[in-house]
């Protein structure tokens, strides 16, 4: 099969497309037929080594066909999409023609999408889906506050906050993204980095909840913009993993705000299993366009490469989504 191998730490030089021998079926996991994948900040990440020991082959989701299934749950050519579940960090993940998933990653879905737009669900709308109905327990009539509105799970989480009703405010540092953000369902973007109630657009008042998707630089001000009762989870790093310097609860956290954090990396675990997401109706509301879940370009297996580097020079705008 064909695959992306790093064969070192560093750019995305590193990254080069080779043969591999088709993965064996594991106890307890399923062999996909890789038909698309989206790609993630996370694995620029990897990429650079900046994660620790990960596997060569990277790629954290997929969507793709059952070849086979070793719990004997899926039928072979079944639709399915798959995250998480050690791909991409302990084991060879989606980078390639085929890949082997726990079977408790891996979901099956009936859609008539095609397999770039199926590919924009998996990793992003899941990880939306979980902060907002559980960390935040998003409500009708909230003021719903996505910082880091332009990255994929940003666009996926403005999706499902309008759909619940909330009204989002959506900030970026892209101006000219202004248009784009609104047309997803932002009723108010804010286009400054800056402390986000002194910014540009910023429509007065205090939040009642926050997705937090650029990270430690920018938690302290999202807590400061919450009013008591509100909510705040940290789900992102987009602004880098240097962690809060000398954090103090005790002066820096307001009385009365939860925290909280989701890492994606805990699907499919015993706290935390797949079958809570309900990835089929995500599919089924993008199919109806009430999720607006087009990727924002489409790359072949060769070109990851290129699309790496638009992605640290913070040129996607949206997901980013490899057909094979």
């Amino acid at each position: 099969m064909k695959a992306i191998v790093r064969n070192r730490f560093g750019g995305p030089e590193v990254l080069h497309i080779v043969e591999r021998p088709r993965p064996a079926l594991q106890p307890g996991c399923v062999l996909i037929r890789v038909r698309a994948f989206g790609l993630n900040r996370a694995e620029l990440y990897m990429r650079r080594g900046l994660w620790g020991e990960v596997a060569e082959i990277s790629g954290i989701e997929c969507v793709g066909s059952v070849v086979s299934d070793a719990t004997g749950i899926l039928r072979e050519g079944q639709t399915v999409v798959a995250l998480m579940g050690g791909m991409g960090r302990t084991i060879d993940g989606s980078y390639a023609e085929y890949v082997v998933v726990p079977a408790t990653n891996v979901v099956a879905v009936d859609t008539a999408l095609d397999w770039a737009e199926l590919a924009t669900l998996p990793e992003a709308y899941a990880v939306a889906w979980t902060c907002l109905h559980r960390n935040l327990e998003v409500q009708p009539g909230q003021r719903l506050v996505v910082r880091g509105g332009t990255s994929s799970l940003g666009l996926a989480a403005i999706d499902i906050g309008a759909q619940l009703g909330a009204t989002v405010i959506a900030t970026t540092r892209r101006p000219d993204c202004e248009a784009m953000l609104r047309s997803r369902g932002a009723a108010d973007v804010v286009t400054s980095a800056g402390e986000l109630c002194a910014a540009r657009g910023w429509p007065g008042g205090k939040a009642d909840v926050v997705l937090d998707l650029i990270g430690n630089s920018t938690l302290l001000d999202s807590l400061r913009a919450t009013r008591r009762g509100s909510r705040v989870c940290l789900a992102g790093f987009l602004g880098g993993l240097t962690p809060i310097a000398a954090f103090d609860p005790l002066g820096q956290m307001p009385s009365g705000v939860q925290l909280s954090f989701f890492g994606s990396f805990m699907f499919g675990t015993p706290d935390f299993p797949l079958s809570d997401v309900p990835m089929q109706n995500i599919v089924e509301l993008a199919t109806s366009g009430c999720y607006q879940s087009r990727p924002s370009r489409i790359f072949s297996l060769a070109e990851v490469p290129i699309a790496h580097e638009l992605m640290e020079r913070n040129e996607a705008a949206g997901k980013f989504v490899v057909v094979i």
